[in-house]
C-alpha cells in the first residue's frame, strides 16, 4: 500500500534540490532492507556464495537500442537528495552513451522499474552474479479491504526474482515483507 510512500515522496520533492523520483525513494528503502538482509546483497559466482559489504544498487535504464544498468554505489550511506542527483546523472549519461566503466561495475542488487510506462507487474531476470532483482510496477488505485470494508488505495506491485543458489525463497520472502513494511512506513528507513 503506497499512501505513505507517496506522501513522503511529495514532501521530499518539495524540499530537494534535485528532482526526486519514486525510483530514488525505492533505492533508499531497498538499501535499508538490504542492510537488514545481507544475503540478498550477495550472489553466486564460480560455484561459491558471495557476500558484499557495500550496497551498490543498479538501476535498469532503457536506452535507444537496449538496456544498461548503471550503479549507485554505497546507496545505503546516501541521503535521498544524493541518490536523486546520482540517479539523474547516471540516467542522463546512460542515454547519451557517456557512462564510464566504473558506472556499470560492482552492482550488488538491481531495481527495474517499469511503473512509469504503465506496467502493473512483471518478472525481471537476475543480473549475475547478483542474488536478486526487484521488478517495480506502477502505483495504481485499487479496491482493497480496509477494516473489513472496500476502500480505494494506491497500490504498488513488487516482484522479486532470486538466484536460489544464493538465497532461498523464505529469506527472499522476509526481505520482501520488510521492504513492504518500509514502503508503508518509509520514515523507518531514516532511523
Amino acid at each position: 500500500e503506497a499512501t505513505a510512500l507517496l506522501a513522503w515522496h511529495a514532501q521530499a520533492r518539495a524540499r530537494a534540490a534535485a528532482r526526486v523520483t519514486l525510483s530514488d525513494a525505492l533505492v533508499l528503502l531497498v538499501a535499508a532492507a538490504l542492510r537488514a538482509h545481507p544475503e540478498l546483497n550477495g550472489g553466486w559466482a564460480d560455484g561459491r556464495l558471495l557476500r558484499n559489504e557495500r550496497v551498490n544498487i543498479g538501476l535498469a535504464v532503457a536506452v535507444e537500442d537496449g538496456l544498461l544498468v548503471p550503479v549507485i554505489h554505497d546507496a545505503d550511506t546516501l541521503r535521498l537528495g544524493q541518490i536523486a542527483a546520482r540517479r539523474a546523472d547516471l540516467v542522463a549519461r546512460a542515454q547519451a552513451r557517456q557512462l564510464r566503466s566504473d558506472d556499470l561495475r560492482d552492482g550488488t542488487f538491481t531495481i527495474s522499474n517499469l511503473g512509469m510506462l504503465g506496467v502493473d507487474a512483471f518478472n525481471a531476470i537476475v543480473n549475475p552474479p547478483q542474488a536478486a532483482i526487484l521488478a517495480v510496477g506502477r502505483v495504481a488505485e485499487r479496491v482493497v479491504p480496509v477494516a473489513g470494508q472496500p476502500a480505494v488505495r494506491p497500490m504498488l506491485t513488487l516482484t522479486l526474482s532470486c538466484d536460489h543458489r544464493a538465497v532461498d525463497g523464505a529469506r527472499a520472502a522476509r526481505f520482501l515483507a520488510d521492504l513492504a513494511d518500509l514502503i508503508e512506513s518509509p520514515l523507518r528507513a531514516l532511523e
